[in-house]
This record gives structure tokens, sequence and C-alpha cells, in this order.
């Protein structure tokens, strides 16, 4: 009823005022707060908002905004040039999505921008480590899971960026709206190597990643490695033998001394 009311007198309303600056192009993360400014001229007398074509909050010069629900409240602003209404949209969510407007409703003179709520899914490597023999290459896949929209998907080695041919990333639709990504690094390390998977959206402040650490064994280290295994062994079989040669040798005195014994009885 408070709508219609405004409607109902806007056509007197609205024509002392003038648009001054409107909102700019948002994108937030989901859950978040986005926040749109409309700058009208002094002699304006109301400003309404509009979300996807339907109004979500009212403001009457000079009695405030008038709020219909939580999620949309507002701040103003007063100068010597204009009077600026700030929109904050809180607890953003996926369906916030798209056009957001300011009228004065005046012919012509509302003006508008696009808010895009964003979703950081989960993002992980399916293995925490490998061990790779020299000359093999191993294939690492990372996992971008419940993202909107699917993430950029790319892969660094100690802090420099892999070449994008070295990697295949696949996008495939996931449940209620969000995307899935897929991406397979080939790998022929020559050395130890921490390998990190990130994926970006525009929402994101900086990229989420995951890490994992490939070890390298060459083949030197193999072969040394192989020589000391053989060593140990040989030190083990050494020592057990020498163990049941020395209680062989006390087994055999002791029968030697029983005998002994009985001969002189």
């Amino acid at each position: 009823l408070q709508f219609a009311y405004f409607f109902f007198f806007l056509p007197d309303l609205g024509f002392c005022s003038s648009i001054i600056t409107g909102p700019t192009n948002v994108t937030v993360l989901v859950g978040s707060e986005a926040r749109f400014n409309c700058t009208v001229s002094l002699q304006w007398l109301i400003l309404i908002w509009l979300s996807n074509g339907s109004p979500v909050l009212t403001v009457v010069n000079p009695q405030g905004a008038i709020i219909t629900s939580d999620r949309f409240t507002s701040q103003n602003y007063s100068s010597a040039s204009g009077f600026t209404s700030e929109l904050i949209i809180h607890d953003t969510r996926m369906s916030d999505s798209g056009k957001i407007e300011c009228s004065t409703q005046q012919a012509n003179e509302s003006s508008s921008a696009f808010l895009w709520v964003q979703v950081n899914g989960s993002l992980f490597i399916k293995n925490s480590t490998f061990t790779v023999k020299e000359n093999k290459t191993v294939e690492i896949v990372c996992e971008a899971l419940g993202w909107a929209p699917a993430p950029d998907i790319t892969w660094m080695t100690n802090d420099s960026f892999i070449d994008k041919s070295r990697y295949v990333t696949k996008q495939s639709q996931g449940s209620n709206g969000l995307h899935n990504a897929m991406s397979i690094l080939t790998l022929t390390p020559t050395d130890t190597e921490i390998v990190t998977c990130l994926a970006d959206i525009e929402a994101l402040p900086s990229p989420q990643n995951a890490t994992i650490t490939v070890f390298f064994l060459n083949s030197t280290v193999e072969s040394d490695y192989s020589e000391d295994k053989t060593s140990t062994w040989i030190i083990v079989l050494v020592v057990v033998f020498s163990i049941i040669g020395f209680l062989l040798l006390i087994f055999i005195i002791g029968v030697a001394v029983r005998c002994f014994c009985q001969k002189k009885k």
C-alpha cells in the first residue's frame, strides 16, 4: 500500500529532481554485503531502488527510508551538490544477481548497474604427496566443486606459473546452479617440487589454492638406497647367524660337560 501511495503521486512529485551519478556494477561473494550509491539533485522528493524490476526500498524527502525487508537497508549522505542514497543488500543470495536500478520516477530519470553474486566452493588435490622416479611422468588431479561461476584454474610449481599446454581443465554443471571443474596436470619433474593448484573468480580477493609436494627420486639416490638396503640386510644376517652360532656353541659345550660328568660318575 505504501508503494501504491507513492506511485499515485509520483507524476506530480518527480519532475523536480535529476540523477547526478548512478550506481556502478558490483561483484560479491554469496552471504556478504553489496552496496550501491545513487546521487540526485537537491530538489529530489522520492527515490526508489529496484532489484530485477521489483521495488526493494523507497527513500522519501524529508521522511527518509521506508524499509520493507531487513535485507535491504540504506544510508544517506547530503552535500552542497546533491543527496546520495546508498543501498545496502545484506546476506546476498545468488538470486539477487541481476539489475539494480535507482529511479526518481521521472521520465528518463533512472540509472542502473548489475550485481553478480558468486560462490567460492571447495578445492583439493586428490593426493597429498607424490614420489616420482627419474624420467617418469605423473598426472596430478585438482578438483573444484560447488562454484559459481566455474573458476579459472591455473597451476604453479615453486612459485612459477606452469604453461597452460601442460594441463587440461574440464568444467561441468553441478547442482543448484553451481559448477565443478577438474584440471589434470602432466608433470615430469627433475627435482623435488612444490605444486600448487589455484582457482579464481572475480569476487575473491586472492585465488583459493591447494598444494602438494612432488618428491623426485633420481637414479643415483635410488641406487644408493638399494645398496644401503642390501648392506643393511647383510649386517642383519651376520648378526643373526652370529647369535645362532654363539647359542649353538653354548649348547655343544653344555652337552660335552654333561657327558663328561656322566662318564666320571
